[in-house]
């Protein structure tokens, strides 16, 4: 399940709320019980890094890359 930020625009406190996909958003403060709660953009909680990932997973040795020769800069 993922974890979202949320801010009251009213008290300004920030809290992290675990919750499904199909959860409905918080809809008010827990510390002041304000309406003014909001749901905050955040980075994700992993990252991809290095180049081996795009290069050997899910590639199928005999076809084309999709993006022609490489110069999308992912396929290598």
């Amino acid at each position: 399940m993922p974890i979202y930020e949320y801010r009251c625009e009213k008290c300004g406190e920030q809290h992290e709320h675990l919750q499904k996909l199909s959860d409905a958003p918080v809809a008010a403060c827990p510390s002041c019980g304000s309406a003014d709660y909001a749901k905050l953009l955040s980075c994700a909680g992993f990252q991809l890094k290095g180049n081996g990932w795009y290069q050997t997973d899910f590639k199928n040795s005999g076809s084309k890359h999709s993006c022609g020769d490489g110069g999308c800069g992912g396929c290598g």
